[in-house]
């Protein structure tokens, strides 16, 4: 600790690092603990609040750039901006994460001015669960890895997540906070019985077997075709990327039970949708002709089954000059029945900044920005979560890509559907986003008590049932089909009812507390 303490700006630095450990491909949950708990003790030994704030700073600094350096190899799969430019996205993304611990760090310090050290563990925690939902929410939003994510067990075991759905993942992000302090100042007071007792319970807590599983009965079939990233968005090798898709998706028995077929996002690269001027269909696969290419999928998975597939959806209308063209699009997910007609569909609507769509176009285009995924223009958000109604095919939840990171913004609360599907590709993020998905997608799994299906292209697909247990998965760049049975929903969790209200609900009672303890020690 005299150490910290005597250097707490490359303290800050490094436990900021360290915290990060924690998330996958990682997992190191005990050094983000233990690395939260230190950097709690530094802020609170802060001079001033606003001292407290620039060590927040400085520790957020590393703990996202480390967290997000995925992003980088976004960069590598495009050619508008230089390669080189994803090496400095990613920490000049943390330049401005970095902010949020920063607040809950001087807000901690603020209202705990001459408490105690347990008092400070429970404001800190307060703190960081209203810091980390404000996170999900200002600027559009940017809910990534929150701290909550390292209590999440392995595939077949939830860990200490098993307690989100009683208070949502911000929630468990400052439980984690305040695991990490009670650890470190139980060491600090040399309560070596105590430390011990609390890590052997947390060890126990996180390997707990899961329990019994129950069964569903919808087969689906995922089918994760590993198409490399620079070939998705090339007309020539449109053809030989459904071929591959087709491969995978034929029913491999004679039953005639109702199946469920998932494609991964920009599963499809056919418009599916009447109405369009003829030049946007003969860029496509199938003879120009969206009718065509709806039965020709139907007839892929074969009777008695419906596909479920990523696509992308054209606004089109007059522009300024009166010419009549594609005015944005839409990052879709087509469900399409064994006779080809369409009978859902829904439209992406947390988009990615610079990815699907460039702010402040009119500025940043004449500098030579652009947006990452390829295309001239820019995506239009839809109207949020809702449940499609596939008749003998279940009732679908639909959060396509990154939506899935959205902690209580993933289901349509007045109509719940029966499992989320959440269509990925992450053929251009690298090594770290992939596991960083799977595990968020079992976070949603176990708040909202819903099973979430998995469609990637060469991230990790998988079937995840309301435990968060994962039943089958594909790993990363491992080409094949799972099939499986759709695992049954949980009852609606206290989460499912209330949403991030409850996270914020549990901050109160962690601030409350950390008052309560403030007081008795000024006594």
């Amino acid at each position: 600790m005299t150490l910290i303490e005597n250097h707490p700006r490359l303290a800050a630095l490094a436990l900021g690092l360290l915290a990060a450990t924690g998330f996958q491909p990682l997992g190191l949950w005990p050094v983000a603990l233990l690395a939260i708990g230190l950097f709690a003790v530094l802020a609170a030994r802060a001079a001033t609040p606003l001292r407290a704030l620039g060590l927040g700073w400085l520790f957020g600094f590393t703990h996202f750039t480390l967290g997000n350096n995925w992003i980088a190899s976004a960069f590598t799969h495009q050619s508008e901006m230089p390669a080189i430019l994803g090496w400095a996205a990613v920490p000049l993304l943390a330049v401005y994460l970095a902010v949020y611990p920063a607040l809950a760090a001087m807000l901690a310090r603020l209202l705990v001015r001459n408490g105690g050290a347990w008092a400070f563990a429970l404001m800190f925690s307060g703190a960081w669960i209203v810091t980390e939902w404000m996170r999900g929410w200002v600027f559009t939003g940017y809910s990534w890895n929150p701290l909550g994510m390292v209590l999440l067990g392995p595939f077949d075991r939830p860990g200490i997540a098993a307690l989100s759905p009683l208070m949502g993942t911000y929630a468990l992000s400052g439980l984690a906070v305040l695991l990490g302090c009670g650890i470190v100042l139980l060491l600090r007071e040399r309560n070596w019985l105590a430390s011990g007792a609390v890590a052997v319970l947390l060890a126990l807590a996180m390997y707990w077997p899961a329990g019994a599983a129950r069964e569903g009965t919808l087969p689906v079939t995922i089918a994760k075709p590993d198409i490399p990233q620079d070939a998705i968005s090339d007309p020539r090798f449109y053809e030989a990327n459904y071929a591959r898709l087709a491969q995978l998706s034929p029913r491999l028995d004679d039953s005639s039970d109702p199946r469920l077929v998932l494609w991964p996002e920009s599963g499809m690269a056919d418009y599916l949708r009447e109405g369009y001027p003829q030049r946007y269909y003969d860029r496509t696969t199938a003879l120009g002709d969206p009718l065509y290419a709806r039965r020709r999928l139907g007839a892929t998975v074969g009777e008695n089954s419906a596909l479920m597939t990523g696509a992308v959806d054209l606004e089109i209308g007059a522009d300024e000059t009166g010419f009549v063209r594609a005015l944005g699009a839409r990052n879709a997910v087509t469900a399409l029945s064994a006779e080809g007609e369409i009978i859902g569909s829904y439209a992406k609507a947390h988009l990615v900044p610079y990815g699907e769509y460039l702010p402040l176009r009119g500025i940043l285009e004449p500098l030579g920005l652009s947006r990452l995924v390829a295309g001239t223009i820019d995506f239009w958000p839809g109207p949020g979560p809702r449940t499609l109604d596939l008749g003998r095919f279940g009732r679908a939840g639909i959060q396509v890509c990154y939506e899935i990171a959205f902690p209580g913004q993933v289901v349509d609360r007045e109509d719940r559907p029966e499992f989320i599907f959440n269509p990925s590709s992450e053929a251009w993020f690298g090594t770290f986003a992939p596991p960083q998905f799977m595990a968020q997608s079992r976070m949603r799994a176990i708040e909202e008590g819903l099973p979430v299906l998995r469609a990637t292209n060469s991230g990790i697909s998988g079937v995840i049932d309301a435990r968060g247990v994962v039943r089958e998965y594909l790993g990363r760049e491992e080409p094949g089909r799972i099939d499986a049975v759709v695992p049954p929903a949980a009852g609606p969790t206290l989460f499912a009812r209330l949403g991030n209200m409850l996270s914020l609900v549990w901050a109160g009672l962690f601030l409350l507390a950390g008052f309560v303890a403030t007081r008795q020690r000024a006594r």
